[in-house]
């Protein structure tokens, strides 16, 4: 089989303004992939499109070695699972309910959840360090704790392709560190993770594989040395990189403009 998710010069765009322009990537199972780059450089658009969102202009994507097209919606639903951007809700539901949201696809209309079922809920609450408040409201959790609900509901659905945009963006630094273990984790269970960061000190220590995505094309791809190069970093963001040793670790802190 050839990777999970297979992008082939997949061109997007809104109204007149292309997004993304000729991208062709492929990512592999038990690897967590990181797409950064500046606002607007395409790494939203590129998720939105792998679900089907966003119509391709032009290009082919493939998922598990069949076209996208071919799947019917119910069964691309139990092979991708997609944690959007942002945690805003406004819902007066039980976190709990929330992430049983996650096992929809495995389950006939009005259907009661099954042994599975709450077994999956149950391990992807205990992940997200999210059991202690299982039986509050959503709409009375902090963004944080709202944030670790929306991830376990994405891992309840147990797909083997798991897109997360953003979702370290309302998280304490600690939860920011758990999060990305949880991602890696994942990956490590043979799901193919792909996740856009802005914290590049996040991308660069914890994800295998890192895409640089400028103006709707990829500028850099890679192990994370070979990505985030001091070039890239000028090109993609504007900005100059502090690079402290940490073992075989290389953590990239944005620390100076580029004028």
């Amino acid at each position: 089989m050839t990777a999970p998710l297979l992008l082939e010069n997949v061109s997007a765009a809104y109204g007149a303004r292309l997004a993304l322009d000729a991208v062709s990537a492929s990512f592999e199972a038990g690897w967590l992939t990181g797409l950064v780059g500046a606002n607007g450089a395409g790494k939203t658009t590129l998720l939105r499109v792998a679900l089907g969102l966003i119509p391709m202009t032009s290009g082919k994507l493939h998922v598990l070695d069949f076209p996208r097209d071919h799947w019917s919606r119910e069964a691309l639903a139990r092979t991708m699972a997609y944690l959007p951007q942002g945690s805003e809700t406004h819902w007066p539901v039980r976190a709990r309910k929330l992430v049983e949201l996650g096992r929809l696809p495995y389950r006939q209309s009005l259907a009661q959840l099954g042994e599975a079922d709450h077994a999956a809920v149950d391990l992807a609450l205990a992940r997200c360090d999210a059991l202690q408040f299982a039986d509050r409201r959503v709409d009375q959790l902090s963004a944080g704790e709202r944030a670790r609900v929306l991830l376990a509901r994405a891992l309840a659905t147990q797909a083997q392709i798991l897109l997360a945009d953003e979702p370290a963006a309302h998280l304490d630094p600690a939860h920011q560190l758990r999060l990305m273990e949880l991602l890696r984790d994942e990956s490590r269970r043979g799901v193919a993770v792909i996740v856009t960061l802005h914290e590049l000190s996040l991308a660069s220590r914890f994800c295998d594989e890192i895409l640089v995505l400028r103006k709707g094309r990829i500028l850099a791809r890679g192990a994370p040395k070979e990505a985030l190069s001091d070039a890239t970093l000028a090109t993609a963001f504007g900005i100059r990189p502090l690079k402290p040793s940490a073992g075989e670790a290389f953590p990239v802190i944005p620390w100076q403009r580029v004028e």
